[in-house]
């Protein structure tokens, strides 16, 4: 993984599948505006953080938020959201994220 990155998850494989999303491309994990920490998954944010969660702001797109879990890189909220997969070792990301977008990334 990318050297100092905070990284939290409900039973987390170490490809970042966690307890509530362990599918083959559930390889990515999130860092969560609120306090800078990489979750697989928003269910993992609400069970270990003690915090609500805050949404990536628009204004910080260009920011590394988005961790893969294979090789480690850091993406950009859209370096990811304009890939299917990791730009660095050519992981699938699951498509079906999108349908989640809205409670990490603001829209």
């Amino acid at each position: 993984m990318a050297t100092g990155v905070k990284l939290l998850g409900v039973q987390m494989d170490g490809q970042t599948r966690c307890a509530h999303y362990h599918q083959l491309r559930d390889v990515i994990a999130l860092k969560h505006f609120c306090c800078d920490t990489y979750y697989p998954c928003h269910q993992c944010h609400a069970e270990l953080a003690g915090h609500p969660a805050r949404v990536w702001p628009a204004s910080r797109f260009d920011q590394p938020a988005v961790l893969c879990g294979v090789c480690g890189t850091e993406l950009s909220v859209d370096e990811y959201r304009a890939a299917s997969s990791c730009p660095h070792c050519q992981a699938l990301f699951n498509p079906g994220c999108s349908a989640h977008a809205h409670l990490y990334f603001e829209l």
